[in-house]
């Protein structure tokens, strides 16, 4: 039993036991006794790799890649990118036009908003669409631009600083402070005006003009002049020197104006022919006018009288002595 336990758990015993020259089980040699062994030669053990870093490991596996695949892979992810890119750009649009058009409707609770003080309703972007009639009892406020698709009607007053309608504009009364027109005005109607006209340019009518005092420095007609009232001559009146016809302690006087009025002569002691006196317009002609003299009773007619005229004003003078002692007087009207 002890031999057979021995030779299955040590084999190689059982072997050396049975070789007779006493060979190794691996058919090796055995060296003699007088011969002796060889050294074993030294292990060569392989030369260790440097470590590397694991950017250094990547970039090495890089160089092995064809560089034309690498320019592929980058075309990619920038088409990529870019695409990526352009949709957030599109949605970013599209939701501020949502934005812009989205509407809100009034409902029932909106309206008992309404009814409340200092409510907000939607966004500033948002549009408020009212179908029906609205009527406010209080004062509207709009911050912003106020435009009217249709007619804009109002019963009462229109109040602002500035306004501008860039079409025609229909208006039962307007009353302004000031009214500029840089272009042409037409009026249909009558124009009644309170305080002053002052027209810098030509005016022209092609009707009646009535005005109860009209005050020009020129006046010009190209047709006839009616007047079925009086003309009366105004402005100032002419100066007068007495000449020596009047004879000694005579005088002279002159009421009227450069276009009108009476010469009053009173003669003294021994007058003699010459100028009784000399008139000097208050305001020169522009050329020599036509002077009109006119005796006054039949004492004036007897007397042989004549002018002298230039622009500057005329003299009354006579032919024959005057008699002496006497008062006489003569009417002169003046157009140029």
């Amino acid at each position: 039993m002890d031999q057979e336990t021995n030779t299955d758990t040590n084999p190689g015993q059982a072997n050396s036991l049975e070789t007779p020259d006493n060979t190794p089980p691996d058919n090796t040699p055995v060296p003699s006794e007088a011969q002796p062994a060889a050294p074993p030669e030294p292990a060569i053990t392989p030369p260790e790799e440097p470590k590397t870093s694991l950017f250094g490991r990547i970039f090495n596996k890089i160089k092995r890649v064809n560089i034309y695949l690498l320019i592929f892979l980058l075309v990619v992810v920038l088409a990529v990118i870019i695409t990526y890119l352009a949709y957030q750009k599109s949605q970013q649009s599209s939701k501020q036009n949502s934005v812009k058009t989205s509407s809100q409707d009034i409902n029932e609770d909106v309206l008992k908003q309404l009814r409340n003080t200092d409510v907000t309703l939607g966004e500033p972007k948002q549009i408020l669409s009212v179908e029906a009639n609205a009527v406010f009892t209080g004062t509207v406020l709009v911050r912003g631009d106020f435009e009217a698709a249709g007619q804009l009607k109002s019963q009462g007053r229109i109040s602002g600083s500035d306004l501008n309608i860039s079409g025609t504009g229909t208006f039962q009364t307007v009353q302004a402070s000031k009214l500029q027109l840089s272009g042409d005005g037409q009026i249909q109607g009558g124009l009644n005006v309170q305080g002053n006209l002052s027209v810098s340019g030509s005016g022209s009518f092609g009707g009646t003009l009535t005005a109860s005092k009209l005050n020009v420095q020129s006046l010009e007609l190209a047709g006839n002049l009616s007047v079925s009232k009086h003309i009366i001559s105004s402005g100032g009146t002419p100066s007068k020197s007495s000449g020596s016809a009047l004879g000694g302690g005579g005088t002279s006087s002159v009421n009227g104006s450069d276009t009108a009025g009476t010469i009053n002569i009173n003669t003294g002691s021994s007058p003699h022919a010459g100028c009784f006196v000399t008139v000097s317009f208050a305001q020169k002609f522009s050329s020599t006018p036509h002077v009109v003299v006119t005796p006054v009773g039949s004492s004036a007619a007897g007397i042989k009288y004549y002018i002298n005229r230039t622009s500057g004003g005329f003299s009354l003078c006579t032919t024959s002595s005057a008699p002496g002692g006497k008062n006489f007087a003569f009417d002169y009207i003046v157009i140029n």
